[in-house]
């Protein structure tokens, strides 16, 4: 084998782990070699801005769009992203259609006292980028104060210990692949904090023609990772979901049946929308769609009132 194979990332420590596994997941299921895939680093917009709120200035497509630009300059040949943050719909000429296993989706607390959300002091100052989060964390402590958090992992570890904040929200997968789990305070249940749609997903992505790749792909993609994240983003797509919409979506699979649940909240947080699907297997497309619009309908009626 002496073609080269060229994997865009990320250049944070967490996306380059997730390029390793990639990298590593090909491997394992092709003739490539080690020495025939190497890994690119890629500053993104994203990563640029640290003390503001992505929605400010672009959206989630400001740790996408740079790596995208390679794959369509063919300087690299995959580009890797955490599911959760990348657009909903499909950058044109580009396809994302391979997942590798999905890691667990759920949210986690980390706190400078060890205090649980519930046990944190009242109006106590809680971490978090996404309104997703604010609002679900309010839903439970109605109290907290959340204040705008950037920056990796370590960064916001950091913070926390240099007592900017008194805890944080951040995905357990993150968490975990960085060997962090001794610092978690609490993991909350899908019930208690939905995640984001695609939460642990590792999406790999590359140009709609390239039918070498995307023949190498198929060989790594995991189906049920496949069937969930495209459950989950359908559901996106309906509400043109962003950083700004906060939306909330997980699926499971069990035995022949697929079950989707996903909430919406109103742009101040006030109002919450929830709503829960079961389908057969086949059905994973229909059902995030059909979840989508019905939470718009009850989304839409609310301000009607």
């Amino acid at each position: 084998m002496t073609k080269k194979i060229i994997i865009g990332s990320r250049g944070s420590k967490l996306a380059l782990l997730y390029a390793q596994k990639a990298k590593e997941t090909i491997i394992k299921n092709s003739d490539f070699k080690d020495v025939n895939i190497v890994i690119k680093t890629i500053t993104t917009k994203g990563d640029k801005i640290k003390d503001a709120r992505l929605s400010e200035f672009g959206g989630k497509g400001l740790f996408s769009s740079n790596i995208e630009k390679e794959l369509h300059n063919k300087s690299i040949d995959i580009a890797v992203h955490a599911l959760k943050d990348l657009p909903a719909i499909e950058t044109d000429g580009l396809v994302t259609d391979a997942f590798l296993e999905r890691n667990d989706p759920k949210e986690i607390l980390i706190s400078k006292n060890k205090k649980k959300l519930k046990e944190l002091d009242i109006k106590s100052i809680i971490g978090t980028s996404s309104y997703r989060r604010e609002f679900q964390i309010k839903k439970i402590r109605p109290d907290i104060n959340c204040k705008l958090i950037r920056g990796n992992v370590d960064t916001r570890i950091k913070k926390l210990k240099d007592g900017l904040y008194d805890a944080i929200v951040l995905s357990y997968a993150g968490i975990k692949y960085l060997q962090l789990e001794n610092e978690i305070t609490e993991s909350f249940k899908i019930e208690e904090i939905i995640p984001s749609a695609g939460q642990g997903i590792i999406a790999l992505q590359c140009r709609e023609d390239d039918q070498e790749i995307i023949s190498l792909l198929k060989k790594v993609n995991h189906e049920e990772t496949y069937k969930r994240a495209h459950a989950e983003r359908n559901i996106l797509k309906v509400l043109d979901g962003d950083c700004e919409t906060a939306i909330g979506a997980h699926s499971v699979i069990h035995g022949e049946n697929i079950v989707v649940e996903a909430e919406l909240f109103s742009l101040d947080g006030s109002k919450r929308f929830y709503e829960k699907k079961i389908e057969k297997i086949e059905k994973f497309r229909e059902i995030g769609k059909e979840i989508g619009q019905i939470l718009k309908i009850k989304s839409n009626n609310s301000y009607k009132r």
